[in-house]
């Protein structure tokens, strides 16, 4: 069991507080159903989505945006560069009910700062502020802002305090915090020490996330988590789906093939063949991590021209029985 208490935002309780990470081309519909059958989270988050790209999705039938009612209480993550149509955005979201809303602040891929979203945002005060605002307008449930710790450059701490002052004065209701810098993307070991420096630097409850990998993860590192209000787990989840159930359940039996098959069903059933075909491929090295020699499945699917080759090879490297990992990691990805 987690020692944390459920964390109500705005009414809205998450209870765990376990969160599953926004994550490109992975959470989305297939991904947050198969998650479902398995529980144990407390709210997931949507692969971060563009305001602008929502504008012309069906929210009925995106795989990207739909939800079903079993998928529990879903979050949706945005990317957001301006506040041109921001309200258009909005309103069409309403009738989805999103539980949460996330504001991008720590992607800093290069395409991502180009559109002047994601870290590039962060840097600019003044258009965050106007960005926060209309959010805070336009949606009455929980705002959450997904941060890093900024640039690795002199004065650090106190641009980020800075941004903290900043999302608490515009009405954020938790920061989710992945204690690496933008330079850094997956280099290092997160810096989860830093949690109790920045927790009694503001009072907006703070989501741990970065390089969680599950329970026994947190319960060794205990006193290092200890100031976070929630936990959130990324790549763990890709790799593991079950890792949620995991806290509730430790004994928690997993036939990992039958997982799969269910996975790239669920993905077959949402997307059409050829998105269906890149999703595969994409959560595929980290779930072959299930296996001992899932090096084999990986390169197998990589190479399939189209989904039905897709699924045949994923059906023969399976029936052969494959011998299980004896741990998963995450080494390399």
């Amino acid at each position: 069991m987690l020692p944390m208490p459920p964390l109500t935002l705005r009414g809205v309780v998450c209870d765990p507080p376990l969160f599953c990470a926004p994550m490109a081309s992975i959470t989305h519909s297939a991904f947050r159903r198969l998650l479902a059958d398995f529980g144990g989270v407390g709210a997931v988050f949507t692969e971060m989505l563009s305001a602008k790209t929502i504008l012309v999705e069906d929210p009925e039938r995106s795989p990207y945006l739909k939800r079903r009612p079993q998928e529990g209480k879903v979050f949706y993550q945005l990317l957001v560069t301006d506040t041109i149509r921001l309200d258009e955005t909005l309103a069409r979201l309403a009738p989805l009910r999103p539980d949460g809303l996330d504001l991008n602040l720590a992607c800093a891929a290069p395409v991502v700062r180009q559109k002047r979203g994601g870290a590039a945002l962060f840097d600019d005060p003044e258009r965050l502020a106007a960005v926060l605002r209309v959010l805070r307008k336009g949606f009455a449930g929980p705002l959450t802002a997904k941060i890093r710790l900024g640039r690795d450059t002199d004065g650090w701490r106190l641009r980020l305090e800075e941004r903290l002052r900043l999302l608490e004065g515009e009405g954020v209701d938790a920061v989710i915090l992945h204690p690496r810098f933008f330079e850094e993307k997956f280099k290092r070991s997160a810096r989860h020490a830093l949690y109790a420096e920045l927790s009694a630097r503001t009072p907006l409850p703070i989501i741990a996330c970065g390089d969680v990998l599950g329970p026994d993860y947190v319960r060794d590192r205990a006193a290092l988590f200890a100031p976070a209000a929630g936990i959130m787990v990324g790549r763990m989840a890709a790799a593991a789906p079950w890792v949620f159930a995991r806290w509730r359940d430790p004994g928690l039996k997993v036939d990992p093939a039958e997982v799969w098959r269910r996975l790239c069903r669920y993905i077959a059933e949402d997307f059409e063949p050829a998105p269906a075909l890149a999703r595969i491929k994409i959560v595929a090295p980290y779930f072959a991590r299930n296996f001992a020699f899932g090096h084999s499945l990986f390169k197998a699917l990589q190479s399939a021209p189209d989904l039905a080759a897709a699924l045949r090879r994923s059906d023969e490297f399976l029936s052969a029985g494959p011998e299980p990992s004896l741990s998963v990691g995450l080494e390399g990805i």
